[in-house]
Order: structure tokens, then sequence, then C-alpha cells
């Protein structure tokens, strides 16, 4: 790769990032809600808060507040927090699947960002030094890596990602973040699967807080989380 076509290209990657976050965060005429109950009609019926001692309903996040109206304790995690009312006019159904994905993302994200301080996969030395964190993420800009990978998921998003959640919000049986992957059978007990979509929901927002919170932490020290901790 010439040098002197990177600038263009970093300019390129930051625009096409630039305009998938956007994205994220608009809501299309076909996401916005169309019914008060439709959003969550088919989800858990129990919340397994306290091992399933207190359901989704009878769980206050703001205590002193009145429960949001369309906040009905049937999906999974609901605990009546939504002190902006976006619950008042987004599908439920939209706003799960993004925040699912986005959990996913981030648990995988928060791995890689630990992983890197302790072991180096064969290859990545040669191939990008002693980079971690936003520096590697630079350098694979740079070498045209992240510009492949941003492709491929692009792929995967269109053939798989929208037609799944157009189908969600079409009244289909499908839940929220559900693919149809499951390779070691966690969802063969339904209510084992009750559980572990709580967990995973759980994690998944732990997991978007603790990204965020490493990269900050580097950009201040410009040290890894784990090398931030050793010293």
């Amino acid at each position: 790769l010439h040098a002197a076509h990177i600038p263009g290209m970093l300019r390129s990657a930051v625009l096409a990032t630039v305009a998938v976050s956007a994205s994220a965060f608009t809501t299309p005429a076909l996401f916005t809600r169309t019914s008060t109950r439709a959003a969550v009609s088919r989800g858990p019926s129990m919340q397994l808060y306290q091992e399933g001692v207190l359901q989704g309903l009878g769980v206050d996040a703001i205590p002193g507040t009145d429960r949001p109206k369309n906040l009905d304790g049937t999906l999974v995690g609901d605990i009546g927090f939504d002190p902006l009312g976006f619950s008042n006019w987004l599908d439920l159904r939209w706003a799960r699947e993004a925040e699912i994905k986005h959990g996913r993302v981030a648990m995988l994200a928060a791995t890689g960002m630990i992983v890197q301080d302790v072991y180096k996969f064969p290859g990545v030395q040669q191939t990008f030094g002693d980079a971690s964190m936003m520096k590697l993420h630079n350098v694979a800009v740079g070498q045209g890596a992240m510009q492949q990978l941003f492709l491929w998921i692009t792929v995967l998003e269109t053939l798989t990602g929208i037609p799944a959640i157009i189908q969600t919000l079409k009244g289909s049986e499908r839940q929220p973040g559900d693919f149809g992957f499951d390779p070691l059978g966690c969802g063969a007990n339904p209510e084992q699967l009750a559980r572990r979509q709580l967990v995973e929901l759980k994690n998944g927002r732990l997991a978007m807080i603790a990204t965020a919170g490493m990269l900050h932490h580097f950009f201040i020290t410009g040290k890894g989380p784990i090398q931030l901790i050793t010293g």
C-alpha cells in the first residue's frame, strides 16, 4: 500500500464509520412504535430477577416514579428504567435487537482488549508490531485490514441482520437477537434459556460500559487494561 494513499483511505474509513454510527441511532419509519404492546407480546414471562423472587413488574428502577407504560416486565432484563421515554415512541423489538447486537460486539471487543495485553497470536507481531488498542486500529486501517473487516461485516449484516429484523418487525415469531445459531444446544431447555438470555443481556450491558472505560483509559494513559492494572 503506497504511503500517499493512506490519508485518503483514512478519511474514507472515518466517513464510512461515522455514517454507520449515525444510522445506528437513526430510527426509520419502519422501526417506530405502532402499538403499545406489540413489541413485548412474545417475550419470556419470567424476568428471573433475584432468581425469580421478583418479576419484571415488581421491580422499579427509579423508586418513587411511575413505571413507563410500555415496559410491562415482559422483555428480558426489563426493570422499568427509561428516564428519557424512548419506549414511548420506539419499537422495543428494534431497540432490543440493537441492544443485543451492540452487547455481543462489546463482549468480543472487551475480550480482545484484555487478551492483546497478555498474548500475541501467531503472525500478529510480524504484521502489526507492538501496536495495541487504538494504535493497533490505526495501523490496521493504514494497511487496509480494517477496510476488509468493514466490507465483510457489511455483507454479513446485509444478508442476515437486515432481513432478520424486518422479519421480526413484520410480526413473525422470531425473537430479537435470535439467528438460530446454537451449536451447543443452550436453548434446548426453555427455563434455562430464559436465564441465559438475561445473563447475556447483563453481560452485554456491562461489556459496553467496560469497553468505553478501557478505551478512555488508553486515551489518557496510553496503556491497555492489563498494563494499567500491573503498572
